[in-house]
């Protein structure tokens, strides 16, 4: 028969034998050898350097130290039967936490759509979320403090370190006033076509924006305003302040009062964008479970 070798299966028998007053009751209760349960039993005693048992002619009783360990023993019991119960939670999605990230865009459409169908189907597992650029999800992933991230890399950019599994390729967009020459356009347009175009850009560094391969092709935009949020920047451009690229995600969060016109891929090529999970180990059931939902949201908004 099979003996207990973890610290917690000694003191399961420990616990059986204090309750049965005898190992082979105890062993009969457990499965185990009356002589198996005796040598664990030994083993806990050389373990704490005391008798715990009182060898009598008929069955044990608890010494002065094996009363003194019994509600020790009774704490470690539970303790481990509630990590048994939330290992088999997670491994049910009958509970505990999910932590996801995504970059703004993503957070429009793509994540919403996918995390509330997570959660429909999965209840008691809770969402934990994060917004933000993709290389602080990348540093959250290798720090073991994200399960999975929506993240993004320019065409044939580089984009180490997380395990990716590939969700879209993202072509860009420019939007433009409804009232403008190119609103009912529906061949891409190319950037040069813009060149005298006021633009809404991100307050952030240009080779860091959307119009990055551009920029290093050459193309120099007209910055009229550094607007970062998605919302306000289209609150600029249906003001006729100017025009802004807006890619793929966001389209379907665009506001009815503006046109969108797609950018040439000869200019703009279509970003990808993966979810991304630690580097090593297989995602958890709940990231595998996000992960199918992502994909089949991902398929919906740009087939």
């Amino acid at each position: 028969m099979p003996e207990p070798h973890a610290p917690h299966g000694l003191y399961e028998v420990f616990l059986r034998v204090a309750q049965d007053g005898s190992f082979t009751a105890a062993g009969r209760s457990l499965g185990y050898t009356q002589s198996a349960v005796s040598r664990q039993i030994q083993t806990l005693e050389d373990e704490w350097g005391s008798t715990l048992f009182d060898r009598l002619p008929r069955g044990v009783r608890l010494t002065a130290a094996g009363r003194a360990l019994l509600p020790h023993a009774e704490a470690v019991r539970d303790r481990m039967r509630a990590a048994r119960a939330e290992l088999d939670a997670l491994r049910s999605l009958g509970g505990g936490v999910l932590r996801v990230g995504a970059f703004a865009a993503a957070d429009m459409t793509l994540v919403p759509r996918a995390v509330a169908q997570f959660r429909e189907r999965h209840p008691d597992v809770c969402v934990q979320h994060t917004e933000g650029p993709t290389a602080r999800h990348v540093a959250l992933l290798a720090e073991g403090r994200l399960d999975v991230a929506v993240v993004s890399a320019p065409a044939g950019g580089p984009l180490s370190g997380p395990e990716l599994h590939p969700l879209l390729e993202e072509p860009m967009y420019v939007a433009l006033p409804r009232g403008h020459r190119f609103a009912g356009r529906r061949a891409p347009l190319r950037l040069a076509e813009l060149a005298d175009e006021r633009w809404i850009e991100g307050d952030v560094r240009p080779e860091q924006t959307l119009l990055a391969p551009a920029l290093a092709a050459g193309f120099r935009p007209a910055v009229a305003f550094r607007v970062n949020d998605w919302t306000a920047k289209q609150g600029f451009v249906a003001a006729g302040l100017g025009i802004t690229v807006l890619p793929a995600l966001a389209a379907a969060a665009v506001r009815p009062d503006l046109a969108l016109v797609r950018v040439s891929r000869r200019d703009l090529p279509c970003r990808h964008v993966y979810a991304a999970t630690p580097r090593g180990p297989s995602p958890t059931p709940a990231a595998e479970a996000l992960l199918g939902m992502l994909r089949e949201a991902a398929a919906a908004l740009v087939p």
